[in-house]
């Protein structure tokens, strides 16, 4: 029998026990799924406030048992609430009857106390327990750190839950045994409240489009289909917002967001998860310059309330969000990073380059992926402090509006941050013909099969027909931005439940 085999033995052997232990609880009149506990403070507000030199404070706490150290008439546990772990002192005298209980309960529970806070002779501040009561019978042993100590006395210490895809699938567990991940969580909450306060001081209004869609439409992804049966159609998850949104700028708001859900059905690595959190902004009468200014601003504004700085480190790297920040056009990347200038180059000599480069092409990819591909290859990675890319080739930005200056462009600018894109936008298209003309291109190159090319939607054309106004819109990945300001190596890192493989 291996380790792991010995582990789930063991396992199922503390199961049967906690099982064995529940019944007594009931035999002896304890309810092991109490209805609530009246809590008046909290681990970490006790220990930082108590003082030495002040009265015995009676306090009110309740949280999980995580260690149990028992001394025949008195014990001592740690219990860990929401905000962090106390010691907890209880003794026979003081308890009676219920202390033998306490003998029944193990690490895992919760449990509520009622006692006073004092200093052990050690120096931890603890609880000197006057009621205790069971509230929770955990009857699975959580996979708290455990010793082993071989023969010749080395001892090894390991965590069977330290599995990055069981903390992913079983992020109630990690929570639980790894507290130091809310962290990132909170960090993660504190991102999406800044960006909606930054919004709504601007008069902005948050609004809710459809996340079940008849076209899908506003990226270039592949959807998520489903049926619906009252309808007996099929309708697609929303791989963004836009093309809704923008139908909100032409009903006359001045400025919309929306942060939300959007479905893509792609691969999945550090940086993508098939379900991720967008915002998107649309305002009217601003350009891809304004919104350059406003993002700017934006991302400094979080960078400075959920980490105190401009400067944040991601990794190896400090990245200092302090405007303003390098702005390059996305031809003038690629032709400092290849060596070789771009301009005037068809789409064969393109696939030409990228071969020299070992970026990979297929036939199925007109000339705006091939200039993606090598971006993504040569330059993106490269891009560690925040960038504006801008001014991307027509065929890539179906959507955005055609450069006022440049032929064959289109006022597009990506933010690049740490080797990852963070935010999309454009001055946005609203000349309906030209729209139905890069849609009509889009279907081509489905036609040659590239399945993310986009699909016509008639609505939306006629929307854009009844006149939209000149346009700024933008896209920022939230989890991606995110998981700079929490320093955190992946998207599954700031994801509570992120996608995975079916459990075997």
């Amino acid at each position: 029998m291996n380790e792991h085999e010995e582990y789930l033995q063991e396992q199922n052997d503390l199961t049967k026990r906690r099982l064995e232990e529940l019944e007594e609880l009931k035999a002896k009149g304890a309810n092991p799924y109490a209805y609530g506990f009246e809590v008046d403070r909290y681990s970490s507000d006790i220990v930082k406030s108590f003082k030495d030199d002040s009265p015995a404070e009676e306090v009110s706490v309740a949280g999980r048992i995580m260690s149990v150290r028992r001394m025949g008439k008195a014990s001592f546990c740690h219990l860990q609430d929401s905000k962090g772990r106390i010691q907890v002192y209880l003794k026979r005298d003081d308890l009676g009857e219920v202390y033998d209980m306490f003998k029944l309960m193990d690490i895992g529970d919760f449990i509520g106390v009622n006692g006073f806070v004092f200093r052990t002779r050690t120096g931890e501040v603890s609880i000197h327990t006057k009621r205790l009561e069971l509230l929770t019978k955990s009857v699975r042993p959580l996979p708290i750190v455990k010793e082993k100590t071989d023969e010749q006395g080395n001892k090894t210490i390991y965590d069977p839950f330290s599995d990055k895809e069981l903390r992913y699938r079983q992020r109630y567990v990690d929570l639980v045994v790894n507290p130091e991940v809310r962290s990132a969580f909170e960090k993660r909450a504190r991102v999406v409240s800044t960006v909606r306060r930054f919004l709504d001081e601007k008069g902005y209004l948050e609004v809710e489009t459809p996340v079940l869609q008849p076209l899908y439409g506003g990226a270039s992804a592949r959807p998520f289909v489903t049926h619906h049966n009252a309808l007996d159609v099929d309708l697609y998850l929303r791989i963004s917002d836009e093309l809704y949104l923008k139908r909100l700028i032409v009903g006359g708001f001045e400025g919309v967001y929306e942060i939300g859900k959007d479905f893509r059905n792609e691969g999945m690595d550090k940086s993508h998860n098939p379900e991720f959190s967008m915002l998107e902004l649309y305002v009217a009468f601003k350009d891809y310059n304004w919104m350059m200014n406003l993002v700017e601003e934006l991302v400094h504004s979080v960078s400075m309330n959920v980490t105190g700085s401009p400067k944040v480190k991601a990794g190896d790297n400090e990245i200092d969000f302090t405007p303003p920040w390098k702005r390059i056009t996305m031809l003038d990347s690629i032709t400092e990073a290849a060596g070789e200038d771009l301009a005037g180059k068809s789409e064969v000599e393109l696939a030409a380059l990228a071969k020299k480069h070992h970026v990979e092409v297929d036939p199925s990819m007109g000339y705006g992926k091939i200039i993606d591909a090598l971006f993504s290859e040569l330059v993106e990675p490269n891009l560690i402090q925040p960038t504006f890319i801008t001014d991307y080739p027509v065929e890539m930005s179906p959507l955005a509006k055609r450069h006022r200056s440049k032929l064959g462009l289109v006022e597009r600018f990506e933010l690049i941050c740490n080797g990852h894109e963070l935010a999309n936008a454009f001055s946005e298209l609203n000349d309906p013909l030209d729209q139905r003309s890069r849609f009509e291109d889009q279907a081509r190159l489905r036609a040659r099969g590239d399945e993310e090319a986009m699909v016509i939607d008639e609505d939306f054309l006629r929307a854009l027909e009844y006149g939209m106004p000149p346009t700024a819109g933008l896209g920022i990945g939230i989890d991606r931005l995110t998981m700079i300001m929490a320093n955190q190596p992946s998207i599954r890192d700031v994801i509570f439940f992120p996608q995975m493989k079916p459990e075997k």
